[in-house]
């Protein structure tokens, strides 16, 4: 049973939205389940287990009279449930960009503006939760984790296309089919760690060899499935020839 839990401090936009997704839940048989639907972030983090199952976040970004906003509430869940499903109901559509900004990566951003539209977002969101994790149920998924200051974040390893180097001392930028994310940490302990699928081809890349689209020999330049490209180092040239 995956625990869904809303917090919002408008009790009228509360009520909505859980009548909402129980009826979704119902309609749909879904193995989801409410266990908590707050006015305040103190309450919804207090209605968490130790150690917190995967959940369900629905999460008004205004959270008037409160310590906290969505955001930062979204930051501590991430603390607890690394894997839960963050998504962001609220009247402030130009605030969407702002998840990026604190690493949330969030699965929605729905606007409350038009209740049928915002109803909508809703089943749509239930809907891509109960199917990602069915892929995962028939999957053997490996993870990679990686600490952003306080956050910690789990990315399947067969979704990373590449690690790169920065200019910036023991920073290194991943790239994965999902967007980009910088963490601290050194190439030679990437390699240790990954060992067998990914390979060092220049001083600056690590790649997924899996991500591999094309291979320019003359150029030196490899392109990857999500269109982004490496240069490799001439003496790695043979090494790559046996990947592909």
């Amino acid at each position: 049973m995956i625990p869904v839990y809303i917090c919002d401090d408008e009790e009228t936009a509360r009520v909505s939205i859980q009548r909402e997704l129980e009826k979704e839940i119902l309609i749909e048989g879904y193995d989801m389940q409410i266990v908590c639907a707050a006015g305040t972030p103190e309450e919804l983090l207090n209605s968490l287990e130790e150690p917190a199952k995967r959940g369900i976040y629905f999460l008004d970004v205004e959270l008037k009279g409160c310590k906290m906003n969505g955001f930062s509430l979204g930051q501590e869940i991430r603390k607890r449930d690394a894997r839960g499903f963050l998504i962001y109901v609220t009247a402030f559509r130009e605030l969407a960009f702002e998840t990026f900004r604190y690493h949330l990566e969030a699965l929605d951003y729905i606007v409350k503006e038009n209740k049928e539209l915002m109803f909508q977002g809703i089943r749509k969101s239930l809907g891509i939760v109960s199917e990602r994790i069915r892929q995962e149920q028939g999957e053997q998924r490996t993870y990679f984790t990686i600490k952003m200051m306080d956050v910690v974040r789990h990315i399947p390893i067969d979704e990373i296309v590449f690690f790169e180097t920065t200019d910036k001392t023991h920073r290194i930028l991943l790239h994965g089919l999902n967007g980009r994310m910088d963490f601290v940490g050194s190439m030679q302990d990437l390699e240790k760690r990954l060992g067998k699928g990914f390979l060092r081809v220049h001083r600056a890349y690590l790649i997924n060899t899996g991500q591999i689209e094309c291979v320019d020999m003359k150029k030196r330049k490899i392109t990857m499935k999500n269109g982004e490209f490496c240069w490799f180092s001439k003496r790695l040239r043979d090494t790559l020839l046996t990947v592909l």
